[in-house]
């Protein structure tokens, strides 16, 4: 009878190794769909390295149990049947991405999560019914998406929630009575569409958690109309039918501290004369005196560039730490007419907001922002900074720009006007005589050039041509329309670390306007991309564009860093090279390896080539323009992508 027991015995835990293995497997497979989907950058997923060693992942008994992807260029929509087979996740935070679409139905299979962060994508619909049946949810974040539809009910499931923020949506109706989510102590509904009574199991809340609504009503906002105004609280340790204290011409008063009363103790009607016509003489004077302070701190000088402000803070790396609390002056979602033209000529310590800018915060949420360095390039330092429940910004602090305040100002309003789907948009500018920051919208992907050369030989994404045509086409339209506002517009530095992934195949140019600013010119500044005759970084022609994009054209095609002869640094002059290689080598010379091993639109390839090579020419009027470069590359682009 032994044998037969120790056979059951080691069956059991074969069973048991074999189920782990699938549950691994199985999450495995199910992440694998999901990077396919909305996750193409993420290059360390893969099956010749551990699961639980992925980027974001965490594992727990083997099996997955968080994915924390925040503001990774995760783009499109979720797909169905995918993160329902993970089973065993608690966490799921996904926010500061490009995700659209639904949330899908078979989340409600993943019955152990206790978190969900889905902050600041372009979610729609309705807030799914696949939420409200996971029974152990803790925290729910679905802030700054498009979800509309009614506030439900349903939220009454989640009896285990105490974190529930809902602000920047499009939610509609009444806010139910959530009487079953005993725990919840944090909660915000700001700037939706919902209208009606605060209910009661929610009068707790801070005020700042429904503003933006104006059809709402109840404390802790104003009375409903027709509800009975509440009677003010009396203060602490008094008693509700003492008198206010004061003196009167009855008031016993003795001045030796006794308690006795008597015609001694008592203000005859000259003291109490004397004491009134005082009070109003010390009012007066604290009023002038008040007026006079006011007047001479809001006064501006006549000749800012000759009398800068002073006391500007100083901003280094690492400063920028801690979450902040948001400006009650200017709260998310305000549209930017509510932030005065002129706030930062009353003020040194203030943003000056351009454009079309949905969302308004101020220098303290910059400066005590969570934050690092992006990089430091031509014109200065890029940090990303995170605000607290607002929005992901990248923030240039600009060095050698030295220009006086006015003509600053000017040039920053100009560059803000710039609005194209091709550029990325300058939202603010911060100036101080020590300080100017430009406060940009963050592009998650990263750049052209980390893509390109930043992971090669670790997991590098292979990168299609089609995609590369789409890329040189959303950079040529983005400089084609700086210089198509005004005859010597023109963008000065053209590179691949200023052309920002907005999608796989889509970009945008990055630092318009920014060569307008410096005021210390350098040779050595882009020296890579730079036009031969170009001799100064702020005077740099529409054709000394064409030529430095004619070089990024070629870095697109060859895979390869151009160099810098200035610095002698590693890389290619690649339109010296290029030049130097026959045509019927091209194939196997100069375009990038992993192009030659798709074997796919060889002619297309060709063609982009040479319009590079005229993009390079030594004479500037022998070089096309950005329009003409524009629309050889969308011919280029239809072939390829078959549109």
């Amino acid at each position: 009878m032994a044998t037969p027991r120790l056979s059951l015995l080691f069956f059991f835990l074969l069973l048991s190794f074999y189920s782990k293995a699938d549950d691994i497997n199985s999450d495995q497979a199910a992440l694998l769909a999901f990077r396919s989907a909305v996750a193409p950058r993420l290059n360390d997923w893969n099956s010749s390295n551990s699961t639980c060693s992925w980027k974001g992942i965490r594992c727990s008994s083997n099996r997955v149990t968080e994915i924390r992807l925040p503001a990774s260029g995760l783009y499109g929509q979720l797909p169905s049947g995918v993160l329902g087979n993970l089973t065993a996740l608690q966490v799921l935070s996904l926010r500061h991405n490009f995700l659209t679409g639904t949330i899908p139905s078979d989340l409600a299979r993943c019955t152990q999560l206790t978190m969900i962060n889905l902050d600041s994508n372009s979610f729609t619909g309705d807030i799914p019914s696949a939420i409200f049946s996971l029974p152990l949810l803790t925290s729910l974040t679905l802030s700054n998406n498009n979800f509309s539809g009614p506030f439900s009910a349903d939220f009454n499931n989640l009896t285990q929630l105490n974190t529930l923020y809902l602000q920047h949506n499009q939610l509609s109706g009444e806010i139910p009575d959530l009487k079953n989510l005993t725990n919840l102590n944090k909660f915000n509904v700001s700037y939706n569409n919902l209208n009606g009574s605060v209910p009661a199991s929610l009068r707790n809340m801070p005020a700042d958690s429904f503003a933006g609504m104006l059809q709402l009503c109840g404390q802790p906002l104003t009375p409903c109309a027709g509800a009975p105004s509440p009677a003010p609280t009396p203060a602490p340790g008094t008693a509700p039918s003492a008198p206010t204290p004061g003196i009167t011409p009855s008031a016993p008063v003795n001045p030796n501290g006794g308690g006795g009363g008597g015609s001694s103790s008592k203000l005859s009607g000259g003291a109490i004369a004397g004491i009134a016509v005082g009070s109003v003489v010390g009012a007066l004077m604290i009023l002038v005196l008040l007026v006079f302070f006011c007047r001479k701190r809001n006064a501006w000088p006549k000749d800012p560039a000759t009398k800068p402000m002073v006391g500007a803070p100083a901003i280094r790396p690492g400063e920028m730490a801690g979450l902040p609390k948001r400006s009650s002056a200017y709260p998310v979602g305000a549209p930017v007419s509510s932030a005065p033209s002129s706030v930062a000529r009353s003020s040194s310590k203030k943003l000056s907001f351009v454009g079309n800018v949905s969302r308004v915060y101020d220098l303290e949420d910059l400066l005590r922002a969570s934050a690092e360095v992006l990089g430091k390039g031509t014109f200065g330092t890029t940090y990303k900074a995170i605000l607290e429940t607002g929005p992901v910004v990248a923030v240039k602090r600009l060095k050698d720009a030295n220009l006086p305040e006015r003509e600053f100002r000017d040039k920053a309003s100009e560059i803000g006007a710039m609005q194209n789907p091709y550029l990325v948009p300058l939202q603010a500018y911060y100036y101080s005589r020590d300080e100017k920051l430009l406060v940009y919208e963050y592009v998650p992907m990263g750049s052209l050039s980390s893509l390109l050369h930043g992971s090669r030989g670790s997991g590098h994404m292979p990168l299609s041509f089609e995609a590369r045509a789409g890329i040189a086409l959303s950079a040529a339209r983005g400089i084609e329309y700086i210089h198509s506002t005004g005859p010597r517009a023109s963008h000065g530095n053209i590179k691949s670390s200023n052309v920002l992934l907005s999608g796989l195949n889509e970009a945008r140019i990055a630092d318009q306007g920014l060569a307008q600013l410096v005021t210390t010119p350098s040779l050595n500044r882009s020296a890579r991309y730079r036009a031969p005759e170009v001799t100064d970084v702020r005077k740099i022609s529409q054709k000394a564009d064409v030529y430095s994009f004619g070089v990024l054209l070629m870095e697109l095609l060859t895979g390869k860093t151009p160099s810098n002869a200035v610095n002698n640094e590693e890389g290619v002059d690649l339109p010296k090279w290029i030049h130097s290689v026959p045509r019927d080598d091209w194939q196997t010379e100069v375009f990038d390896l992993e192009l030659v091993k798709q074997q796919t639109a060889e002619q297309e390839m060709v063609l982009l080539l040479q319009l590079a090579i005229d993009c390079t020419a030594q004479h500037p009027d022998s070089r096309p323009t950005m329009f003409e470069v524009a629309s050889r590359i969308d011919e280029i682009f239809l072939s390829v992508s078959g549109r």
